[in-house]
């Protein structure tokens, strides 16, 4: 299982770059850097302060709780993360090279503002949610200027802040040389594997959870759906060749590539099954356990997000055989059929 956990943080962590892209490309800065505020923003509410009480870091200062909350949340999901305890009012973050979010080539095609728009969405609005109107984020360096990975620190200053000086940007200064070997550690000792494996495959599923409603909010339903499925299909394409061998998938016919879609369903939680009847074949998932509980604005926007969805499937079955059917049927709320080949 520990393959498909990977496999499918694969797909889902190209699938919110490949987003943000297509938005770059296809609607502009502007609408890429408000998608990205919206995200990170939504993510913030939903996970900071229950993740500071998980982490066990609810009782640190404020400066030193948040720079430790980010350090050990990417950290659990696969992301390179340093942290330095300068003062209890002052606590640096790094995230070297290479970026988890731009990976690869897509540190060249994403403007500068749409990775600022990250901070403002979430770095920036941490004092707000601790109730302490004195905290901001100074940002040092970031990828997209040539720096050597994302750097800032969080700090407590004297005085309340107003909106527009939560998150500052500066160039002369830098984050101090750590030792790694001396940085904090979770206590994951009574983790098994497993746990620590599913872990980081939920952080990139939960970008897809909020990035679905995000856009559908943004753009609407068709539009969002639209943009969604593209740039899902292309991942799917893309990426087919590659995750497929890491499941050690190595056949081209119908069976393969249901049992391709099973194992990363499977992966993903949700109640599947796969019946072969020669060169066809049926999956059947019941529910959708990805956006359980996600809250969308509109009752039209989970059947449309199933379908942006699928398109990542479509995609993958356009590049294990271009002739082979791959239909969809069914309702999120009950049961969900490919019927394939």
């Amino acid at each position: 299982m520990s393959a498909a956990y990977q496999t499918l943080a694969t797909l889902y962590n190209a699938l919110m770059t490949g987003i943000v892209l297509s938005l770059v490309t296809r609607r502009g800065a502007d609408t890429a850097r408000e998608f990205v505020f919206r995200h990170f923003r939504r993510q913030h509410h939903e996970k900071f302060l229950p993740g500071l009480k998980k982490l066990g870091l609810d009782g640190q200062p404020a400066a030193v709780a948040c720079a430790l909350y980010h350090y050990h949340s990417n950290a659990l999901g696969g992301v390179k993360t340093e942290y330095w305890r300068e003062t209890d009012r002052k606590a640096w973050v790094r995230y070297p090279p290479p970026r988890w979010i731009w990976r690869g080539t897509a540190a060249c095609a994403v403007p500068h503002p749409v990775n600022e728009a990250m901070l403002h969405g979430w770095h920036g609005h941490n004092g707000v949610s601790l109730g302490n109107p004195r905290l901001g984020f100074v940002c040092t360096g970031m990828i997209t200027t040539g720096a050597p990975g994302l750097e800032g620190y969080y700090h407590e200053y004297d005085r309340p802040l107003a909106p527009e000086e939560r998150v500052r940007f500066v160039t002369d200064e830098r984050m101090p040389q750590v030792d790694l070997a001396q940085q904090p550690r979770l206590d994951t000792s009574a983790w098994p594997q497993e746990r620590l494996r599913r872990t980081y495959r939920s952080y990139a599923m939960e970008y897809v959870r909020t990035l679905m409603p995000t856009l559908m909010e943004l753009l609407g339903t068709a539009e969002a759906e639209a943009e969604i499925g593209r740039a899902a299909r292309l991942i799917g394409m893309q990426l087919h060749e590659e995750t497929a061998s890491a499941l050690g998938i190595d056949a081209d016919d119908a069976p393969a590539f249901a049992r391709y879609m099973t194992a990363l369903l499977a992966a993903q939680g949700e109640d599947v099954t796969c019946d072969i009847d020669g060169l066809r074949a049926t999956v059947r998932q019941r529910g959708w356990r990805l956006m359980r509980g996600v809250g969308f604005a509109r009752e039209e926007h989970v059947p449309a997000a199933l379908r942006a969805w699928n398109e990542l499937w479509i995609g993958a079955a356009l590049a294990h055989d271009r002739f082979m059917p791959v239909t969809l049927a069914g309702d999120p709320g009950g049961e969900v059929t490919w019927t394939i080949g």
